[in-house]
């Protein structure tokens, strides 16, 4: 089951840009809770405590109980806006979640298995491709992440989609059997095969002509081996008789 973690909030009575401003300026961030076939509440949070939460990780996936004027609203963050300039946050979007919730998020991507791989004690290096799966699951049972062994996996191979085994409950969203993580090559991989390919194919050539050359020498020419009968017929002549 998915933590419910708990977040304070303070009503704001004011809407609109000024109002917002006005927030920030008192060290707060804006923010507004929505869905479940309810109005809208414009809410403000502790810009250290929200800054906090969003740099831990895992923010968009974390399920809360807004404290709102001692009341309490499951919700989940559903997007977030940061300065531009500073990275800082200057507003936050949640949305309700009625009872049996089904919500469609992004699991992120954990990749397990990396010191054991046969490609990376090569030299490889893992490449993450998708850091994160769509999904459709039940808001209580949203996983932490989706976990990618990749402890078989030599250079330029891949993991697949079809290759894991997802959590109960996960309904994917992703089109097609994406690549999730690969194991690229290090640095000066594909000069050092080309150079290996290029070796192994001068051995041949060389072995290739010098069966050329053999074969292009003339029966009887000067350094020709000689025939074997011929031989033997020497060897007979030259043997001396038996008495």
């Amino acid at each position: 089951m998915a933590t419910v973690r708990e977040l304070k909030a303070a009503a704001r009575p004011k809407s609109g840009k000024g109002a917002a401003r006005a927030d920030r300026r008192a060290g707060r961030v804006p923010g507004v809770i929505y869905g479940d076939n309810k109005p809208p509440i414009g809410v403000s949070f502790d810009h250290a405590e929200i800054h906090q939460r969003i740099y831990a990780g895992r923010f968009l996936t974390t399920i809360y109980d807004i404290v709102l004027d001692g009341k309490k609203h499951r919700v989940i963050p559903r997007d977030f806006q940061l300065d531009p300039v500073k990275d800082l946050p200057v507003h936050v979007d949640f949305m309700r979640l009625g009872e049996g919730a089904t919500i469609r998020v992004n699991i992120p991507v954990r990749v397990i298995g990396a010191e054991s791989s046969p490609g990376v004690k090569r030299g490889g290096a893992v490449n993450i491709v998708e850091h994160t799966i769509a999904v459709r699951v039940r808001a209580d049972q949203i996983p932490e992440s989706i976990e990618v062994d990749v402890s078989d996996l030599d250079i330029n191979h891949s993991r697949h989609l079809s290759d894991i085994t997802l959590p109960a409950g996960l309904q994917v969203l992703e089109a097609g059997d994406a690549t999730l993580v690969t194991i690229v090559p290090p640095s000066g991989y594909a000069e050092e095969l080309k150079a290996a390919a290029d070796a192994v194919a001068a051995a041949a050539a060389t072995a290739a002509a010098a069966t050329a050359a053999a074969a292009a020498v003339p029966k009887g020419a000067p350094g020709a081996t000689p025939a074997p009968d011929a031989a033997k017929a020497g060897d007979a002549k030259a043997a001396p008789a038996k008495k």
